[in-house]
């Protein structure tokens, strides 16, 4: 049988610059182990299985995995996925509209298409939680794992922790942004993070975002997942974004992020919080490839 595949890079409007996706779009009838098997050939960040959903008012049932394993919820997985299926103009032969809802682990997942003079772009969506913070890590681990002293570690504002609007990650401010530029990672330092959250984000907010148009700088890592580092990751986006407005509440947090720089793919997120709480994470994408996988 031959099931449909498409690939994206999302949070980009540029070919080969964002974060690569491979959305498989024909998933019914695969198992778990061959979507992961499937997962680990295209050996992209994340690929999507697109599933028809148990409940036919939402859009689809999509599940996400990394080379080495599933994840509940993701950011460029389902802003990718929601921009091609909007191209596509519709899902399991119903028409797809200005919203778009998917059922995941972490619950559901809002999908706004997003039109520039008619032409569809990209896509926002929205994190199936509200943020949730699990415990702090010491800084001297966190320095371990990327090669710094404990001194480049920022606390002022937070110590490093686990949160999570979706799926949890390890999250620590640096003090300025020359230090993102000096990480080497140290792959086996990562097994002192918990195992619920051995991926790592660091950011550092930029020195003049007025003129510069951005407002954090971030890096993540994932060797423990087979990603030695991600060129755009929203999930972990949302969940910092989240977290920076827990900080100070109540009014409305938008924020301007730039990852992927350092890699040679450069990624542009659109993170805003609610007052409630709610997180919407998006940007651009630029449609790659589509074709057919020639396996039962």
């Amino acid at each position: 049988m031959k099931r449909r595949f498409a690939t994206v890079d999302v949070f980009t409007d540029r070919a080969f610059g964002g974060n690569p996706l491979a959305i498989v779009l024909d998933a019914e009838g695969l198992d778990t182990a061959t979507m992961q098997a499937i997962a680990a050939e295209f050996n992209y960040s994340e690929t999507t299985f697109v599933l028809p959903p148990a409940d036919p008012a939402h859009t689809a049932s999509v599940r996400i995995f990394t080379p080495k394993s599933e994840l509940p919820f993701g950011g460029h997985p389902n802003v990718g996925t929601g921009f091609w299926l909007a191209r596509e103009g519709s899902v399991f032969g119903t028409g797809v509209g200005d919203r778009l809802v998917f059922e995941e682990a972490a619950g559901l997942v809002a999908i706004t298409p997003i039109h520039d003079d008619g032409a569809l772009t990209g896509a926002d969506i929205t994190a199936p939680q509200t943020l949730s913070l699990t415990g702090t890590i010491a800084p001297d681990v966190i320095a371990a794992c990327l090669g710094l002293e404990p001194a480049d570690i920022a606390t002022a504002a937070h110590h490093p922790c686990i949160a999570s609007v979706g799926t949890p990650f390890t999250i620590a401010a640096v003090r300025d942004s020359t230090v993102l530029d000096r990480i080497i990672t140290d792959p086996a330092q990562f097994t002192r993070l918990p195992a619920t959250a051995h991926d790592l984000l660091v950011y550092a907010w930029d020195d003049d975002p007025s003129a510069r148009g951005i407002d954090l700088h971030c890096r993540m890592f994932a060797p423990l997942d087979g990603i030695a580092e991600d060129p755009a990751t929203g999930s972990a986006n949302a969940a910092l974004a989240a977290l920076i407005a827990s900080l100070r509440p109540p009014a409305d947090l938008t924020l301007r992020i730039a990852q992927g720089d350092a890699m040679g793919r450069p990624s542009r997120l659109r993170a805003t919080v609610d007052p409630s709480g709610r997180t919407t994470i998006g940007g651009s994408c630029v449609a790659i490839a589509e074709g057919h996988l020639t396996i039962d």
